[in-house]
């Protein structure tokens, strides 16, 4: 038979699949570890971007936290405080107002007064439902969170610089400049069965009424811790601290850690 009739042997065949085998499984160890690394980096990369944008929202709404309602409870698992969203300042009885001026008086009676200067708009526009806060000094009565609470009252509408109260249930008034904060509700961030949780209702609990609000995944395979210190020297500040675990179904992990400067002066 021609030389080049002839095929490979069964023996050839066999000797070639191991050499093939032999050759492929020295690359997949060399491959391996290279390709491995760049998935676990990119598995941390994702997983710290989560942890950041995470952190990143708590510091921005803390950063709007009303003074003296950042609380930390549940052993360092739930942080929480009021949201606001405007401030200004109102037209007192001691700035002698002309008569088409409306003060803000604390006479539990008189629903309407009028903002100085125009009133804020966008995003920060007062709406029908939102709170007005006058001077919360975290000491009852004047703490949003105290049942006995009397300088919070709910907006009804407001036209021009003229804001309208559902009823006036203020009795705490600010000193000069008379300055009142509105409030868009209540935040609250809680750690538990994995989850990071953002809370929100439109409304401030009380101890009679303690309710968190709906809630919305911030973070899955989360662990978390917050802190909250009063910074020696400095009145009327604090520091509040969010400590973030998250961990893949991998069992990749990152940490990360954000402190936040609240100003608790009302």
């Amino acid at each position: 038979m021609p030389r080049r009739s002839q095929g490979f042997t069964l023996v050839e065949a066999i000797i070639v699949i191991v050499i093939t085998g032999i050759v492929a499984t020295f690359a997949a160890v060399f491959i391996r570890l290279p390709v491995q690394g760049y998935v676990d980096t990119a598995e941390r990369l994702a997983l710290a971007d989560a942890a950041d944008t995470a952190l990143g929202r708590i510091n921005r709404e803390l950063r709007l936290a009303l003074p003296n309602t950042a609380q930390v409870t549940n052993g360092g698992t739930t942080l929480t405080f009021v949201l606001t969203k405007a401030g200004g300042r109102y037209v007192d009885v001691n700035d002698a107002p002309p008569a088409a001026i409306l003060p803000l008086r604390f006479d539990k009676a008189s629903t309407q007064f009028d903002i100085v200067g125009p009133a804020p708009t966008g995003r920060a526009a007062i709406l029908a439902g939102d709170l007005l806060v006058i001077n919360n000094t975290g000491v009852p009565p004047a703490n949003v969170y105290a049942a006995n609470r009397d300088n919070v009252a709910v907006v009804a509408s407001i036209a021009g610089s003229r804001v309208t109260l559902n009823a006036n249930t203020l009795g705490t008034q600010s000193p000069p400049p008379y300055r009142f904060r509105i409030a868009a509700g209540t935040v609250t961030y809680t750690c538990a069965s994995g989850q990071l949780l953002r809370h929100f209702i439109r409304a401030i609990p009380t101890p009679a009424a303690p309710a968190i609000g709906a809630s919305n995944v911030v973070a899955n395979g989360a662990q978390c811790a917050f802190g909250s210190v009063v910074l020696p020297n400095q009145a009327g500040t604090a520091l509040v601290t969010a400590s973030l675990r998250l961990t893949s179904a991998s069992g990749e992990a990152i940490s990360l850690v954000r402190s936040t400067q609240v100003e608790n002066m009302p």
